[in-house]
């Protein structure tokens, strides 16, 4: 399996491998930098593509772009919930969640790509301006994550910084492996 992939039936090591290739992914940029400029770089990447060609997968069992643009807004819908119950609450468990389980139950594959980058947009707009508000000793602030342990909001702005790029060269991927 990749180690790109972040299944809840991985085992716990290769769980634990798959947040340390994020953050490689990143290296030193600054994760709110790339944070802010995922939106319209996912605008730039489906520019021109037609709803049809966002539906098509990269090859069988692996997701479309319009997939991939939901699990965007649905993991922006999971790191709001998971910042805000470390600002708010001390040490609050944060659960993990089977992002193979939503993409089917959710209906990904059904996706409207546009309303799924709107979405997008409106929840990393949210995230964005909470995280403006944050103290320095506020970014500091841990959660404990059921399968990697502590987790501060520093480090989730890291990892979703990481996602971002992962999913950025996912999306890139697709184009070509689509491309007519």
């Amino acid at each position: 399996m990749s180690v790109y992939s972040n299944r809840s039936t991985d085992p716990p090591q290769e769980r634990a491998a798959y947040a340390g290739v994020i953050l490689d992914l990143l290296g030193n940029r600054e994760p709110l930098a790339v944070l802010r400029h995922t939106s319209a770089a996912l605008a730039r990447a489906i520019d021109g593509l037609s709803v049809d060609r966002m539906r098509l997968p990269e090859a069988p069992g692996k997701w479309s772009i319009a997939q991939v643009l939901q699990h965007l807004a649905d993991s922006d819908v999971v790191w709001a919930w998971r910042m805000r119950l470390i600002l708010a609450q001390d040490r609050p468990q944060l659960t993990g969640y089977d992002q193979d389980l939503w993409a089917e139950r959710l209906h990904y594959a059904e996706a409207d790509p546009a309303e799924a980058l709107a979405t997008f947009d409106v929840l990393r707009k949210g995230n964005l301006t909470l995280l403006e508000r944050a103290t320095p000793d506020d970014l500091k602030r841990v959660g404990v994550h059921a399968e990697r342990g502590e987790e501060s909001v520093e480090r989730l702005c890291r990892l979703y910084a990481g996602h971002d790029l992962m999913h950025m060269r996912q999306i890139d991927r697709i184009r070509a492996a689509t491309a007519t």
